[in-house]
């Protein structure tokens, strides 16, 4: 693309802003303008008029879920099949790292977070370090594939590398990055976050098996001949991955997919919850939880929406590919959303101001048919690193790493 049909493609969508300060660029800083312009999606800017009807919600019923006695009975079994899927080289394991550490107060990659007391503790390394502990148990490498994006690629393969992937097998190790979408103000105006660059954020969690594939990673999972995939967000540090008991039971019961949940520790709390939504599985979010939801009960007389996701899934490739052919759903985010003012300043804002655009995985779920939620302990594998402070804190992970003899 040229500058002509770069300027046709923004006057179409009402952005020649973007061009302000294009005379004033040197030629790579234009060529990387343009270059932007044509890899940029501009149609999600039209949405912002439209957000309320976006993606409305159908009838919301509760889900059985798969609970840790029932689990404990049958963990041998689980485990042995998911040991044999593991050692053949069916399972891998996809580490969504896009992020950066902004509400930890760093401006580097989420994942290279120090939470260590006394030592070194990066969040990548405890990932690792967990990841380690089956490919001991089942005397075989796992391929783990490492999402990043744009803000953070260069900073996050540095990091591995000079740490020595933390004693993972370099060769089972692949980085990609994740397709990137527009953000602009509350018109659908995109901002810009430098004068020769559109503001853009990754776009969501749910765009994470379209970017394997924009990378050729999907067929590099194929000719391994991977079959599953156990994906998981980067701040989590006490989460179990590729865990051969959870991979055993989705297997042994014929799902499509397997979602790893927790006991939520009150009705309100801010996390997604397993449901059915018009019969088919489906998260409903923290959210979207009316009063009716938190109330309503089971058969049991339990919580009916009482177990939260902790973004772990278990999917099936051949699955994933057909979902990747079909385009998700869009959902539109208010966030704070660095911009340049109009004396081409680069100011931070302490409120939101605009509109982030993402797919959830959450949509993922429901395009199946079936998928097991799996109860884990909680003290056991939900340490949620969100804020720097406070619930789901750095202050929180290292108490519960703590109370599992993790030594910081």
């Amino acid at each position: 693309m040229g500058y002509q049909e770069a300027y046709e493609k923004l006057e179409k969508y009402g952005q020649l802003h973007v061009l302000q300060y294009y005379e004033e660029l040197s030629e790579a800083e234009k060529a990387a303008l343009v270059e932007q312009i044509e890899n940029t999606d501009l149609d999600v800017l039209s949405l912002c008029q439209k957000r309320e009807e976006l993606n409305p919600r159908g009838t919301i019923t509760p889900i059985d879920v798969m609970r840790l006695d029932e689990i404990a009975r049958r963990k041998e079994a689980f485990t042995a099949c998911g040991l044999e899927a593991i050692k053949a080289g069916k399972v891998g394991a996809v580490l969504l790292a896009g992020g950066m550490g902004t509400r930890l107060g760093s401006d580097e990659p989420k994942g290279v977070y120090n939470i260590g007391l006394t030592r070194d503790v990066y969040i990548f390394q405890r990932l690792v370090e967990n990841l380690l502990d089956v490919v001991r148990q089942a005397d075989t490498w796992i391929p783990l594939y490492i999402m990043t994006s744009d803000k953070n690629h260069e900073a996050t393969t540095a990091f591995f590398k000079a740490r020595n992937y933390f004693g993972y097998h370099p060769d089972y190790v692949t980085f990609f990055m994740q397709d990137m979408a527009p953000a602009s103000d509350y018109q659908g105006k995109v901002y810009l976050e430098a004068r020769n660059k559109m503001s853009t954020s990754p776009n969501g969690n749910g765009g994470w098996f379209l970017s394997m594939m924009k990378w050729g990673v999907a067929d590099q999972i194929r000719e391994a001949g991977v079959e599953w995939l156990n994906v998981f967000a980067v701040d989590n540090v006490l989460q179990r991955i590729a865990d051969p008991c959870f991979v055993g039971a989705v297997i042994s019961s014929g799902s499509a997919a397997g979602a790893k949940v927790v006991k939520k520790n009150a009705p309100d709390e801010k996390v997604g919850a397993m449901c059915l939504e018009d019969g088919r599985p489906s998260i409903v979010e923290y959210y979207e939880m009316t009063e009716e939801l938190m109330k309503a009960e089971d058969a049991q007389g339990e919580p009916a929406y009482n177990f939260g996701v902790i973004l772990n899934y278990l999917f099936r490739v051949k699955d994933l590919e057909e979902i990747v052919a079909k385009k998700l759903p869009l959902h539109i985010v208010e966030k704070k959303i660095p911009y340049l003012n109009e004396k081409g300043e680069l100011v931070k804002p302490d409120q939101p101001n605009g509109y982030k655009f993402e797919q959830l995985v959450l949509d993922m779920i429901h395009e199946l048919d079936s998928c097991l939620p799996y109860e884990v302990v909680r003290n056991y594998e939900f340490a949620p690193i969100k804020n720097k402070t406070g619930v789901d804190s750095v202050e929180s992970a290292q108490a519960l790493c703590r109370e599992n003899h993790i030594p910081l």
